[in-house]
């Protein structure tokens, strides 16, 4: 009779380890393969001599990828039921970003490390050969241990355990040992068509490679060089806004900073579906704004919906009729009246939009509907974006970004207040049983570094203090100013405070000492 591991009276790591402890080759399949996971038992392939008859073959089945692209490999396998070369270049990649996803999880620690090091030592020297099997799903968990032992050459434990420490030693799992000859004849016979078959993959030399860049590797990185990969990927959404898309010839009189602007907000609202330019009072949002209407005209075939204040709406005629924008303006006190009705605009702008702070009024509902029905691009323009809370930003966010949309990032410093990574995720979750990568998340934080992290995503906004430190050129006599296109300069001024000095007593006809006269203080009381 077999034995039966179910890692509660029998566990199956122990058992597997001293079976190793005697062996010249083993070949083990499963479905998910931990890096981290792998020290429990490298020590023992360490003991192989290396190559394909004295290592250790691993086949990984069933992987942790989007489940509609591991699938979509059935539509590349041909007539002979070979897949496509390029599907096979695609899977590898893709296995590669989930095998790297798994060294960002989690804090690492000296053992991880040294265990990671030894991994892609053996994967070099081919003492760990890894594959990927492409053909079709494969969930299949089997060890086969080869060994100098004339009685048992062959050992094979078959169940449910996959490669990873909670498969091989924690509770809820069911395998079987199998030590007849001819039952570890037939499971070698299976692994080695599987290993042979074209839809099978070599992944060694990418895993690797993985290991060698990651916090793991063996050579120790210049602090240089990792402050230049911080400052490429800080930057790196307005290096490609720059690269990816070009500023209208009607709007070459825009100053560098406003181009700029331009081009960092054009990448938002095509990658999210919307931005917030929150420039301070002064410094053109409004041109940065019709340039951006321009720009997705130009390039995307958009027209767009101007919705602005009623005082605002000539000023914005003006700007429509200069540079020959295709859309409509609106005032806001007609949303409500004419925007249902009105024709799909895929674009919608709308200027002072700090007045849509309350998600509970008529306006604010009107043209949340009218967006989500047209799915139309945000542009959003606001020198006070921020009043009274975070909430009147994630009001003005909400236009265009579902509450529930997974956002890529979290609220950081209040899952560190609940405990931690993976504990306050949990607690988050029980708490306010939302996602914890989604806006309503973000709502529930009152930290500002969560919400200066999620507006980096969503907002250009620059002071009078950026400009002049980062476009302003400095005269022979230390002022700071801007150059136009056909050389003209523009000072910033000079905000010097000076007193002004006036009676509180005894004058009738100075205004301010009328305020703190007699009469007055008499009335207030």
């Amino acid at each position: 009779m077999p034995r039966i591991f179910d890692n509660i009276d029998l566990q199956l790591l122990p058992i597997l380890r001293e079976t190793l402890k005697i062996s010249y080759r083993a070949d083990f399949c499963v479905g998910y393969f931990n890096l981290r996971g792998w020290r429990r038992i490298d020590d023992l392939i360490e003991q192989y001599v290396g190559g394909e008859n004295a290592c250790c073959r691993l086949l990984i089945g069933m992987q942790s990828l989007p489940s509609d692209e591991v699938h979509a490999a059935f539509s590349f396998i041909s007539g002979d039921g070979r897949i496509d070369n390029s599907a096979i270049v695609r899977f590898k990649k893709r296995m590669a970003a989930e095998f790297r996803q798994q060294l960002t999880i989690g804090a690492p620690t000296n053992q991880d490390e040294a265990g990671l090091r030894r991994l892609s030592h053996q994967l070099k020297t081919q003492k760990l050969i890894i594959k990927l099997f492409l053909r079709h799903s494969l969930h299949a968990k089997l060890y086969l241990v080869h060994r100098n032992d004339p009685n048992t050459p062959s050992v094979g434990f078959l169940g449910s355990s996959n490669l990873t420490l909670p498969g091989l030693a924690k509770q809820g799992e069911l395998n079987v040992d199998i030590l007849d000859h001819d039952a570890c004849n037939k499971l070698q016979k299976w692994f080695s068509d599987r290993w042979q078959d074209y839809g099978c993959v070599d992944i060694s030399q990418e895993l690797a490679e993985i290991i060698d860049q990651s916090w793991a590797r063996q050579d120790l990185v210049s602090p240089y060089y990792i402050y230049l990969k911080i400052a490429y990927h800080l930057s790196h959404e307005a290096i490609a806004g720059l690269s990816e898309f070009r500023i209208p010839r009607e709007f070459n009189n825009l100053f560098d900073f406003q181009k700029a602007a331009v081009q960092l907000a054009a990448r938002h609202v095509t990658r999210r579906g919307g931005v917030l330019v929150g420039d301070v009072v002064g410094l053109g949002k409004t041109l940065v704004g019709t340039a951006l209407a321009k720009i997705l005209q130009e390039d995307c075939y958009l027209e767009t919906l101007i919705i602005c204040p009623k005082n605002l709406v000539s000023m914005w005629q003006e700007y429509k009729d200069n540079y020959r924008l295709h859309g409509e303006i609106m005032p806001i006190s007609q949303v409500q009246n004419k925007l249902p009705t009105l024709q799909r605009y895929r674009v919608v702008l709308i200027d002072e939009s700090h007045n849509l702070r309350n998600r509970e009024g008529k306006r604010y509902r009107t043209i949340i509907e009218y967006i989500t029905a047209n799915e139309s691009k945000c542009i959003l323009l606001s020198a006070t974006p921020y009043n009274k809370s975070y909430l009147d930003l994630s009001a003005q966010l909400r236009l265009f970004v579902p509450e529930d949309q997974d956002l890529g990032l979290r609220p950081e410093a209040l899952i560190n207040e609940l405990g931690g990574s993976s504990i306050g995720e949990l607690e988050f979750i029980r708490k306010h049983q939302c996602s914890v990568r989604s806006l309503a998340a973000f709502e529930k934080s009152e930290h500002p570094d969560d919400w200066r992290e999620l507006m980096k995503r969503y907002m250009v906004r620059r002071t009078r203090s950026f400009i002049k430190d980062n476009y302003a050129h400095t005269d022979e006599t230390g002022r700071k100013y801007l150059e136009f296109s056909d050389g003209r300069r523009s000072y910033f001024p000079q905000r010097l405070p000076r007193s002004i000095k006036f009676p509180l007593e005894g004058s009738s006809t100075d205004f301010y000492a009328r305020l703190y006269s007699e009469l007055v203080g008499f009335l207030r009381t």
